[in-house]
């Protein structure tokens, strides 16, 4: 795609309009918004807001005013994203802590299933987290297997199949449905870490009979670094499960203070300590934004976009591990070259930002919001002069071996 013939894709882009809702820094092609998405326009006024109004002059009175209902309000919000229904979601806490409440109760729910199947290479905190949950149940132990082998691992004693939706290195895509109907036929629970989906492709949680999820606010939802996360229990568990790090929040009477613990009836027992207002304002400013685009048409710019960049790629005999078939993959493309740190490195110098995973890949996040086909072929262009050797006297970094 050549530079005229890319402007005129963005003239005629249904997305245009999200462009200057974000707040992008001049001379800067920002491919990294699948690792901390861009500033929402809206979010300084919020906070600015909640700040000097909720805080400064209302001060406690704002627990009533609206603090209070963030978490249930803005995960009946992320719902509508991922095909869950009202009251199936909640906002706190970081995807870690969600993950190790949802583990631990899925390992107590049968005592005769012990196992975590998971898969090796799956985002490392997943596995991190998991190793940690197995420590707190007796007799608990995590399977973690090469993907092909995910199938023939799931067995009588699998408690719960952890899958990420969205591979973070390669943005491989699990079908859904087809992986949670596996989980169900030998009675486990089906848990989806959603980090690397929500917010960039289309997910149908209720539709796929999964039972649990987790996700983050930081990435496709433009919530700001540390963005409180998310949790997903579909309602046919909410009364069975039990909140392990069974906090004040999820209390069934948070404010009556009794010594002993009642859950509370529905989502809010996944609720622990106190909200995390600040945090919980600028995720909401990204999730609005994000309710207001159509997924088909993310959907359709991404898959155009990662075309345009895999070209750029094909033409300078990059390896492209990210699946071609976009039904196969999420909204990023990564490519595999033993000097991928270097070029990373070199594209930040000439303004274009991605970033590097060990050992040896370079990932670029396609964020149909507020990226132009334009961007990616400015992209596209200084990648190719970078693994050619063509601008590296500007460059501290240099890629010394040959492409493979």
């Amino acid at each position: 795609m050549t530079r005229d013939e890319a402007r005129a894709r963005d003239a005629a882009d249904p997305l245009r309009r999200f462009r200057d809702r974000f707040m992008l820094p001049d001379g800067v092609i920002y491919l990294d918004g699948n690792s901390l998405g861009a500033l929402p326009r809206a979010a300084p006024p919020a906070l600015d807001d909640l700040v000097r109004r909720q805080w400064g002059e209302r001060l406690i009175r704002s627990w009533n005013e609206g603090w209070i209902e963030a978490p249930r309000r803005i995960g009946d919000k992320i719902a509508r994203l991922i095909g869950a229904r009202p009251g199936e979601v909640i906002a706190a806490d970081s995807t870690s802590a969600n993950l190790f409440k949802l583990l631990v109760a899925a390992l107590r729910r049968d005592p005769a299933r012990t196992t975590i199947v998971s898969e090796l290479g799956n985002f490392h905190t997943d596995l991190h987290i998991a190793e940690g949950a197995v420590g707190c149940v007796p007799g608990a132990r995590l399977k973690a297997v090469p993907r092909d082998a995910l199938a023939g691992a799931i067995g009588d004693d699998t408690a719960v199949l952890l899958l990420t939706h969205v591979h973070y290195k390669t943005a491989a895509r699990f079908d859904m449905a087809t992986w949670s109907a596996r989980a169900h036929d030998a009675g486990a629970l089906m848990l989806w870490d959603l980090s690397h989906s929500t917010g960039a492709v289309a997910v149908d949680l209720g539709g796929a009979g999964a039972d649990l999820a987790v996700g983050c606010g930081y990435k496709y939802l433009n919530g700001g670094p540390g963005a409180p996360a998310f949790l997903y229990v579909a309602e046919r568990w909410q009364q069975v499960l039990a909140n392990p790090v069974s906090g004040w929040m999820g209390h069934a009477a948070p404010f009556a203070f009794e010594d002993g613990y009642r859950p509370a009836p529905g989502i809010e027992r996944w609720l622990s300590g106190t909200p995390a207002i600040l945090g919980l304002a600028g995720l909401e400013a990204g999730v609005d934004l994000a309710l207001e685009a159509e997924m088909a048409a993310l959907e359709a710019k991404s898959a155009a976009l990662f075309d345009v960049l895999a070209a750029a790629g094909d033409a300078i005999g990059l390896a492209c591990v990210s699946p071609r078939d976009p039904a196969a993959r999420g909204s990023h493309i990564s490519f595999r070259h033993p000097d991928a740190y270097a070029i990373c490195q070199a594209l930040i110098e000439h303004g274009v930002i991605g970033d590097f995973r060990d050992p040896d890949i370079v990932r670029f996040g396609l964020t149909p919001l507020y990226l132009g086909f334009e961007d990616v072929v400015r992209a596209g262009e200084v990648l190719a002069g970078i693994v050619r050797g063509e601008i590296f006297r500007e460059s501290r970094y240099a890629v010394r071996r040959a492409v493979t």
